[in-house]
């Protein structure tokens, strides 16, 4: 077999009985039944305009983007995080960091165990390889969604991994006013617009580290249009909007997670699918283990092939009804411009037999009730 292997969910395929009946036996197999979904507590949105925060810009219509023709998304199989995440770069091909000042952004939503958050032996490599390829300087960001940030990188080691590995952490909940950049644009589901990260703004590479998780505070799931949250404010100090309430007491939550991938691109998107949750989240839940590493630049495509792998599981109802491609994060997304606009638009390149197996199964699932 050839090193990669170019498989497109659109061309006709044999597999597609053999996939339904692997998912079926597979669900049996487990036994899985979901657990009770908490509901979010109550509490009042903000009403308030907030004052224009210091340099604020409107983003530009995303809708001007140009859908793109095809999007690739590697997958490989594999029990070993380092090897997986090193054979995906390998298979993606390098992206160039020569010079640039890259920010790595993390799932540090709490300090649970992966796929709670960011496994440290991927993060770790991924500094690596992005130091190998160049970059003048690497930091480390996210803003923590359940714990204070500092105390969930503290927990995880990551000041002692910086020290080792020469890359900068910044808390996005510790910046000062004048670090947060006020977007907005017509249309969005966000009443105040959202507060931005500067960091994430002045970055010149942007690298996303993301999990593969169900959510069961509202998102439904978590990969990398939903890692994009711990980008932006809770609450800037001063201000008097509450960003995170305003987004989990909102019905359009969903849509707004998707907008705020509106306000950056990323260069290289990361899913650790060796563990996952596929009831609960994002910090505990029932654990399948797919054994798998997914990379990509299109967040639309790799969160549909996660949606994909969770269905292959078995997951929440939400999750696993309807085409995957009217999963409003993605149907959002899909909206603005921000990847790809169909499911048979998506080209899995594996490097091996066992990936390629997997992939095969997906594609079924990928192209169920597409129109």
């Amino acid at each position: 077999m050839d090193r990669r292997t170019f498989i497109r969910v659109a061309a006709p395929f044999v597999g597609s009985v053999l996939g339904a009946q692997a998912l079926s036996g597979c669900r049996r197999a487990l036994g899985l039944i979901p657990s009770a979904m908490p509901t979010n507590p109550p509490s009042e949105i903000p009403t308030n305009t907030p004052p224009p925060l210091p340099t604020a810009t409107n983003l530009p219509d995303p809708t001007a983007t140009t859908v793109p023709d095809r999007a690739v998304v590697v997958l490989v199989k594999t029990e070993d995080r380092i090897d997986g995440v090193q054979r995906a770069l390998s298979i993606l091909e390098a992206r160039d960091f020569r010079g640039k000042r890259v920010l790595v952004k993390p799932n540090l939503n709490s300090s649970h165990a992966t796929p709670g958050s960011t496994h440290n032996d991927v993060l770790a490599t991924m500094v690596q390889w992005v130091e190998q390829n160049g970059s003048e300087h690497i930091t480390v960001g996210d803003r923590s969604g359940m714990e204070m940030t500092r105390r969930v990188m503290d927990k995880k080691g990551l000041p002692a991994m910086g020290d080792e590995l020469g890359f900068d952490l910044i808390a996005f909940d510790e910046l000062e006013v004048e670090d947060w950049e006020h977007i907005e644009f017509e249309g969005s589901d966000w009443p105040s617009g959202i507060a931005l990260a500067r960091p994430v703004r002045e970055a010149e590479g942007i690298v996303s580290l993301c999990c593969l998780k169900t959510h069961r505070f509202g998102g439904h799931f978590t990969m990398s249009l939903k890692n994009s949250v711990g980008m932006i404010a809770s609450h800037v100090p001063g201000e008097g909007v509450e960003y995170m309430a305003q987004l989990h007491n909102s019905t359009a939550q969903r849509r707004m997670i998707a907008e705020i991938n509106a306000a950056y691109k990323p260069d290289l998107v990361i899913v650790d699918a060796v563990d996952a949750f596929i009831y609960g989240g994002p910090d505990t839940g029932t654990l399948a283990h797919p054994g798998l590493i997914l990379a990509g630049t299109d967040r639309v495509a790799i969160d549909a092939v996660g949606v994909a792998i969770l269905r292959y599981f078995g997951t929440t109802n939400v999750v696993q009804q309807g085409p995957i491609f009217k999963q409003a994060q993605i149907e959002r997304a899909v909206s603005l411009g921000l990847g790809i606009d169909h499911p048979n638009k998506i080209d899995l390149i594996t490097d091996d037999a066992a990936s390629d197996g997997f992939a095969e199964t997906l594609r079924p699932i990928l192209l169920q009730d597409a129109a």
